[in-house]
């Protein structure tokens, strides 16, 4: 499965921040490089891939080896979430409807 995220963080940060949340899962790291990152555990292999967009963008592509939304998809979406509180602390993410 795919994901996808868009941030304001720089990519150096967002590395970071997924190499002690998906450590905490269980995940161990793969493979590393500057703007890309390997995880594989119990849970499945997930690979994650960082790049400046329109200057000061992030874009945060997540590839997982998991079909439908598994839990280790359901993680990325909470890594995700982490992401966007972190960018904005004063939001408060809650349901759209």
């Amino acid at each position: 499965m795919r994901l996808f995220h868009r941030t304001t963080l720089a990519p150096d940060l967002v590395l970071a921040t997924a190499d002690t949340f998906f450590a905490a899962l269980g995940l161990t790291r793969s493979a590393s490089d500057n703007r890309n990152r390997s995880f594989a555990g119990v849970l499945g292999t997930l690979a994650i891939s960082v790049r400046m967009e329109g200057g000061h963008y992030t874009l945060i592509d997540v590839y997982t080896d998991q079909i439908g939304e598994s839990r280790l998809d359901k993680n990325v979406k909470k890594f995700f979430v982490s992401l966007h509180r972190a960018a904005d602390p004063r939001h408060k993410v809650e349901a759209g409807y």
